[in-house]
């Protein structure tokens, strides 16, 4: 009798150690599925501003963000006016304009970071965060436009830039919400619904 309850209880210890194995390995699975994505968000890059300083995304998590690449001799470089008027208008704890100038349609930013700097704050009184120019398509494409152009990258959609001023919104957890067409200016309402809602 008493060897039985020592079998049973020795089968029973089994059992559960065997039980508890598989509820960690369904654990590890199931962290494994969630970690891309977590990283599917904007928040895990850093990228040199304008001025050569470090910009950290992470700095803005809970802030919905507009990330727009510009230029400074395109047929849309006025939507610097606009731009900053929304940032004048809804810029600040819930709301950032990020800006991205880049050289790649037309030879339409040939400037250097100090150029654009300038150009910038002389034209339109920039006050929103502008980093340093990059390239938003090709095989040099900046890591921060892989994420918003890659589904597999942002979770959300494979896209093209097909022209300065092209828009992504960002949510406040730092998921690729929308594309906005380059010709739709900074200030349209379902901009401004967007950042109010």
């Amino acid at each position: 009798m008493k060897k039985t309850i020592i079998l049973a209880t020795a089968l029973l210890c089994l059992a559960c150690k065997e039980e508890s194995s598989k509820t960690a390995q369904i654990a590890q699975n199931t962290m494994e599925a969630a970690t891309p994505l977590q990283d599917q968000s904007i928040h895990r890059f850093e990228v040199k501003d304008i001025n050569g300083e470090t910009f950290r995304f992470a700095d803005l998590k809970g802030k919905k963000v507009m990330v727009v690449n510009t230029a400074s001799k395109c047929g849309l470089t006025p939507q610097y006016e606009h731009l900053q008027a929304l940032y004048d208008t809804y810029g600040g704890e819930e709301f950032v304009i990020v800006g991205f100038p880049a050289n790649n349609f037309g030879n339409q930013e040939p400037g250097t970071n100090e150029d654009i700097a300038e150009f910038c704050q002389l034209n339109y009184g920039v006050s929103f965060p502008m980093m340093s120019k990059i390239s938003v398509k090709g095989d040099d494409m900046h890591p921060v436009y892989q994420f918003l152009t890659k589904k597999s990258e942002n979770g959300y959609a494979d896209s093209e830039v097909q022209w300065n001023f092209q828009k992504y919104l960002i949510d406040a957890s730092g998921q690729l919400v929308a594309v906005i067409d380059p010709q739709t200016l900074p200030n349209d309402q379902k901009i401004i619904d967007w950042i109010t809602q």
